[in-house]
């Protein structure tokens, strides 16, 4: 009799036990699914978001800016920064081939479009094998990033580390002309790195 309850409860423990296995496994492969979902939105595809939550991410060999994707802002009657920032840039001296590294700051006020940040990476990363010079690469990607999504206000920092004793910090910036933002970016200019920062990249 006991065994008999024994080996009931066991079967019992056991059902429960691969019922909370699959609905585990059914919550996770839902909340993958949406996840993705942009508020009051549709779903990634909807959006136009190819590299969010793609399981065959391609990471280019060339520069590449058409991987750049956005979404729509869901606070366009708020000013607001977005700041990004990411440590690990690289990319190649134009005359000896050399690799640099650097950090690269973004910080943009968006409008209706807003830079989808796994496809900014895969950009970042595009610049890898990209011949250029320093104070060039930050105003490619600022360019690139207003063609992208056409930002009230964007500034891009890049603090490269040293090579031949000096290092170098390109800093450009935008605000849309005919407005408080173009003024805004003339301020930010006029007073960039008259109390710099500490610099903890190198």
């Amino acid at each position: 009799m006991d065994m008999n309850f024994h080996d009931e409860m066991k079967k019992m423990f056991e059902d429960v036990i691969s019922e909370i296995k699959a609905g585990t496994s059914d919550f996770l492969n839902e909340k993958k699914e949406t996840s993705a979902e942009v508020k009051n939105g549709g779903t990634r595809e909807e959006e136009g978001l190819k590299n969010l939550g793609s399981k065959n991410t391609k990471y280019a060999e060339e520069y590449a800016p058409e991987v750049l994707e956005t979404f729509d802002n869901k606070h366009p009657d708020r000013d607001y920064f977005v700041k990004f920032n990411c440590p690990e840039f690289t990319s190649l001296c134009p005359i000896t081939g050399q690799p640099d590294f650097a950090t690269i700051y973004i910080s943009y006020i968006p409008d209706i479009k807003m830079v989808e940040s796994k496809s900014l990476k895969l950009y970042l990363f595009s610049f890898r094998n990209h011949g250029d010079f320093h104070e060039d690469c930050v105003n490619i990607i600022m360019n690139d990033l207003i063609k992208l999504m056409n930002p009230k206000y964007i500034e891009v920092w890049g603090k490269f580390l040293p090579r031949g004793g000096i290092s170098i910090d390109p800093y450009c910036n935008y605000g849309r002309p005919g407005t408080k933002w173009e003024q805004l970016a003339w301020e930010r200019l006029s007073h960039h790195d008259l109390y710099p920062e500490s610099v903890d990249n190198r």
